[in-house]
């Protein structure tokens, strides 16, 4: 309880404080007197332009980067648990990779469903990639009895991964030229610079709904702890909770990707940091890893769009130069207790 009200005055200190900085520097108060004007509890006297960039151009980025770094460690945390794989990750089922291909079918043959506005079609186009991947992955891994076999599920992840990042390759060698190029590596490694109010509440209802959900299915995940066996044995439906967290979880990514696309590290990494300060029960582990995840890409985001002056650092660089060595650490402290 401590923790959680602890990291949740910490990620609204956090918004409070990121929403002044960028290329114009805003103080917290004025950023304070935005939100409050704008929910209606004040009438502070502040610019026009200053209340259109933290509110309109700010505000949905720090918003989305919260809503996705709590939605990865959560799904993380989850299939973590589900198949027992201290490597298990949100991008698990291939959802990533077949988000790419998508946006690449997009971004480079102009493929886009009708009527989308174009600012939306890349986002579309990723989110039909994820979805496919997802089916074709479900559709290999389950059995006659239609169970899903973790072990084989993951292999069915990586055969599907592998295939979509071929197709990937391909579009970009065979029809690409160097702006398309340029515009897919910059939409795999990740950025929060489109997104806009919208897609901000999306992904910000998304993550609430995962974050109640999946904390309300801790007991199920617990019982995972020991193995199938086990959790059979205490009465879970092995079959059908498999089915609702791969597919609960796969659908939470593919939303992420689509909109800001594939960040690494934050679903990996996350939910083992949280889990040698609190242990392994999921009614803690879970709320406080969202909230973890939240924080690390808020300020992750925050470091991609003011470091580098003039330009924008893709936020997956960052997390990565974050998360990597925080493995290594939690690799070598593992050794040594063996």
């Amino acid at each position: 309880m401590v923790a959680g009200i602890a990291l949740t005055a910490a990620l609204l200190v956090t918004g409070v404080l990121v929403l002044g900085v960028g290329s114009v520097r805003i103080p917290a108060g004025d950023v304070l007197d935005v939100v409050l004007r704008r929910m209606w509890l004040g009438h502070a006297d502040v610019s026009p332009v200053t209340d259109r960039i933290v509110w309109e151009l700010r505000l949905p980025r720090v918003l989305a980067a919260a809503a996705v770094g709590a939605g990865l460690a959560l799904c993380g945390a989850a299939l973590q648990a589900l198949t027992g794989n201290d490597l298990a990750d949100p991008y698990l089922l291939g959802v990533s990779s077949g988000a790419a291909l998508g946006a690449v079918m997009t971004i480079v043959l102009g493929w886009t469903p009708p009527d989308v506005p174009a600012g939306l079609a890349t986002s579309v186009g990723a989110f039909a990639g994820a979805l496919g991947a997802l089916v074709l992955v479900l559709a290999l891994a389950a059995g006659r009895s239609g169970d899903l076999p973790p072990a084989r599920t993951i292999l069915a992840g990586v055969a599907v991964a592998q295939l979509a990042g071929a197709g990937t390759s391909l579009v970009v060698m065979v029809f690409g030229d160097r702006q398309g190029a340029r515009e897919v590596l910059a939409w795999t490694l990740g950025s929060f610079a489109g997104v806009r109010t919208t897609s901000a509440w999306v992904l910000v209802v998304g993550a609430v709904l995962a974050t109640v959900l999946l904390t309300g299915s801790a007991r199920t995940l617990d019982a995972f702890a020991f193995g199938e066996t086990s959790a059979r044995s205490l009465g879970v439906d092995v079959g059908r909770a498999r089915w609702a967290f791969f597919v609960g979880c796969a659908l939470v990514t593919a939303g992420t990707v689509a909109v800001v696309g594939p960040i690494g590290f934050v679903g990996l990494t996350v939910p083992h940091v949280v889990r040698l300060v609190v242990g392994p029960a999921h009614g803690f582990l879970l709320p406080l890893s969202a909230l973890t995840g939240a924080l690390l890409m808020v300020w992750s985001d925050t470091a991609a769009r003011s470091l580098a002056s003039g330009q924008e650092i893709p936020v997956g660089v960052v997390t990565a130069l974050v998360g990597a060595p925080v493995l290594v650490v939690l690799l070598r402290r593992q050794a040594r207790q063996v």
